[in-house]
């Protein structure tokens, strides 16, 4: 059975839903300004990772380098893959819609992009349930879907934040890309 772009969405959404809300209760005290859902470029199932001003802090000092050079890096988090044994069940529903690369270009093109749907529509549930905070606390936080060797991230980004969270990301982040 291959499943839906619909059954996709559910099954990111509760499984990122479970992620993020073990990070943010086993982390109490932190400022988390990053949460990203990452992909490759074969659109497998995804990823979390996320930044937090106190692990920022924590991982430039142990890399002896600025926070700016690692501050939206989902790979240099400390929380780059967490969560995994909520989202790891999800992998198999994108292997079941097939490998891209032995898809048609088009076809391919299409797979592609209604995977980055699913996961972008679980993200932008998750905002509108309050996962990432409401008012000025939403504003502190960058939500994304990654995918780090094609383009489109900013793209994301524009749609799923608010303007206010997008300033500094915008200025450093995308401009890294």
């Amino acid at each position: 059975m291959i499943p839906t772009e619909s059954e996709l969405t559910d099954a990111v959404h509760r499984a990122a839903r479970a992620a993020f809300l073990d990070l943010f209760r086993e982390h109490p005290g932190h400022r988390f300004y990053y949460c990203v859902l990452v992909t490759s470029g074969e659109a497998y199932g995804p990823a979390l990772s996320a930044w937090s001003e106190q692990a920022l802090a924590q991982e430039a000092a142990r890399q002896g380098c600025a926070p700016t050079d690692i501050k939206w890096s989902y790979a240099d988090s400390p929380f780059c893959c967490y969560g995994e044994r909520h989202l790891e069940p999800v992998r198999p529903l994108f292997a079941a819609r097939g490998e891209l690369f032995e898809m048609l270009d088009d076809e391919a093109d299409a797979e592609f992009d209604l995977r980055l749907r699913a996961m972008e529509t679980a993200m932008a549930r998750l905002d509108a349930e309050g996962v990432f905070g409401t008012g000025a606390a939403r504003h502190a936080v960058v939500v994304n879907v990654e995918v780090p060797s094609e383009g489109g991230d900013e793209e994301r980004a524009l749609r799923l934040n608010p303007p206010e969270a997008l300033t500094e990301w915008l200025a450093e982040a995308a401009d890294a890309a």
